[in-house]
């Protein structure tokens, strides 16, 4: 099975870095760089991970995330917050607007694709 991972970020830098380490492992990845655009990308061709950014222009993750949800075809796709937010209830936050999982930034390179595979269920 092909992995196909949308990852939703404003930063180029992290953008960048989150595509080639995804890619190293073989992964298709696709980006987008603030919600609507995320959102539009994932109707059109649901993916089968989403690594969303939380902290994003105009539409906030935790709104992604919400939206991503309350679209029957994308509900079931895992969706893992990458952000930089990292205060007490910052994860718990991210999980009940829907995220299935929390990935602190900056990400580390020696550890990334190992935690993103976690919330693949075998389709790596």
């Amino acid at each position: 099975m092909t992995v196909r991972i949308l990852l939703i970020e404003d930063n180029p830098q992290n953008r960048y870095l989150a595509t080639f380490l995804l890619q190293a492992r073989g992964w298709q990845t696709e980006c987008a760089e603030d919600g609507p655009s995320g959102l539009a990308m994932a109707r059109t061709a649901p993916p089968t991970l989403i690594l969303l950014d939380i902290q994003l222009p105009g539409m906030d993750g935790y709104a992604v995330a919400e939206a991503l949800r309350g679209t029957p075809e994308l509900a079931a796709i895992p969706i893992v917050a990458v952000t930089s937010y990292a205060m007490p209830g910052d994860r718990e936050r991210c999980l009940a607007a829907g995220c299935n999982g929390y990935i602190e930034k900056p990400i580390d390179p020696q550890t990334f694709t190992a935690e993103v595979e976690r919330f693949l269920g075998g389709a790596s």
